[in-house]
């Protein structure tokens, strides 16, 4: 069977020579990955080394597994957001990161259950539409925050500040004024390099040039090494799973009994409904892009790319690495005619020679003022959800603007969703609409509350 029968390429209206395009076009747009994911992850003690390789990994076998199986040009990465869920939102709780990943590899599961047992419909109706935009657009300006922080655009108002200056013209009925942020030292040149390179990156994004992220990445990383902020590569090539590139550290070093406390129930609950919505939302969205969309809105055939999902869930925490899926960045590949798994197989291969290519990318990973303005323009694009959130409906908007408030504001994206969750139910009982829940919603929001009285670092 030829690559045409066995794709279908001609039979969906496209070409060996645009799939090829298509394939390369979305991986010059996600490729950016590499860099920022083992980067994100270093912050939770991950080794950077076989983190990048285990990145890699996870969008060879999740592209290879959705051009194959699914057959659709849909490539599949260690996502954004959860990699920051994974890093950050985590931290107070004081755990490892092989309790992390047994996290990752139990939600996964769970993932591909509901995937298995087209349980789909069922939790997708349980959460109203402006819920589901509230989590996208809360876990854009997580990303957004945390490139800015730790870039030091912003930064603590306590640092380098007494702790008596922070407790002065405290009112007698609310106390002392909180003061958790400043503005950062502008006259640092790294902030003022993670500016031009936020900005430069914001442009060729609006000019729809491919890679733009990845451009932006490089280009503040050369001027930077160039001024002396940071080391240029020492080499070009190397081979994979050796020296500082092996496996070794992460692979199947997982937790997975420690995940099953009760304890890790918010942290479960939040990964598995991430990793869903952010499939569900990714696959509408190319999907409108792509023709592949029914006339009532419903993604053809979505069984198998949701499978494909959750396989890949499950086996990045096997290999060392965050919650994949499906990258939103494959509408670029599909702007370009791509439209079957051949795309997907050619941004696989291209991931794959990557591998030997590690000397090239590693040094970017400590250039924070590199990758924040990745992070802060991905953050803004994930933004675009806010305009569908229905402002009018006070049941709607009360739950998904709380979410958004609370995952910023207590640095914690599963705060923010879990809250989310239960404001939805409570807000359409105590409107008397209780008639718009479904035994979903009402499943899903007492999971939630046993995170708030048993899941909370205190």
């Amino acid at each position: 069977m030829g690559i045409d029968k066995f794709f279908k390429i001609t039979e969906r209206g496209s070409t060996v020579k645009t799939e090829l395009l298509g394939g390369l076009t979305t991986f010059l747009t996600m490729a950016y990955i590499i860099v920022v994911n083992p980067a994100i992850l270093a912050f939770a003690g991950f080794p950077e080394g076989p983190t990048t390789v285990a990145t890699i990994l996870a969008a060879v076998l999740g592209c290879l597994l959705m051009g194959l199986y699914a057959n659709r040009p849909i490539a599949v990465a260690p996502y954004m957001g959860e990699n920051a869920f994974i890093a950050f939102g985590l931290a107070a709780m004081g755990i490892g990161w092989q309790q992390r990943l047994g996290a990752v590899f139990i939600s996964g599961l769970a993932f591909l259950a509901l995937s298995v047992f087209r349980l789909r419909p069922w939790l997708a109706n349980s959460i109203s539409p402006s819920l589901k935009y509230s989590f996208a657009a809360g876990i854009g300006l997580f990303l957004t925050f945390i490139g800015l922080y730790q870039v030091g655009i912003v930064t603590s108002a306590a640092k380098g500040m007494p702790v008596d200056a922070l407790q002065v013209h405290g009112s007698s009925l609310l106390g002392a004024p909180p003061v958790p942020l400043k503005i950062g030292d502008w006259h640092d040149p790294k902030v003022l390099l993670a500016i031009f390179g936020f900005i430069v990156t914001c442009a060729l994004l609006d000019r729809k040039v491919k890679g733009a992220v990845l451009i932006g990445i490089v280009l503040t990383s050369v001027i930077g090494v160039a001024m002396g902020y940071g080391e240029a590569p020492t080499g070009v090539f190397a081979m994979p799973f050796t020296g500082e590139y092996t496996l070794e550290p992460i692979f199947l070093k997982l937790d997975v009994v420690s995940a099953l406390q009760v304890s890790f129930l918010p942290i479960l609950v939040t990964l598995f409904l991430m990793s869903f919505l952010d499939t569900l939302a990714t696959l509408i969205g190319v999907g409108a892009a792509g023709d592949m969309l029914d006339e009532k809105g419903n993604f053809e055939d979505i069984e198998k790319p949701m499978v494909v999902d959750a396989i890949s869930c499950v086996s990045s925490s096997l290999i060392g690495t965050s919650t994949s899926g499906a990258f939103i960045e494959s509408a670029a590949g599909i702007r370009e005619g791509a439209r079957t798994g051949f795309a997907t197989v050619i941004t696989a291969l291209l991931f794959f020679a990557s591998l030997f290519f590690l000397p090239l990318v590693t040094p970017f990973q400590k250039l924070s003022y590199a990758y924040a303005p990745a992070l802060m323009a991905v953050g803004i694009l994930m933004l675009h959800s806010l305009k569908k959130i229905d402002m009018d409906d006070l049941t709607e908007a009360v739950p998904a603007i709380s979410t958004i408030a609370l995952m910023i504001f207590t640095y914690n994206t599963a705060n923010g969703l879990t809250a989310g969750l239960v404001l939805f139910v409570l807000m359409k009982i105590a409107s008397g609409r209780w008639k718009e829940l479904n035994s979903g919603s009402y499943v899903l929001a007492a999971m939630c509350l046993v995170y708030f009285f048993f899941g909370l670092p205190h």
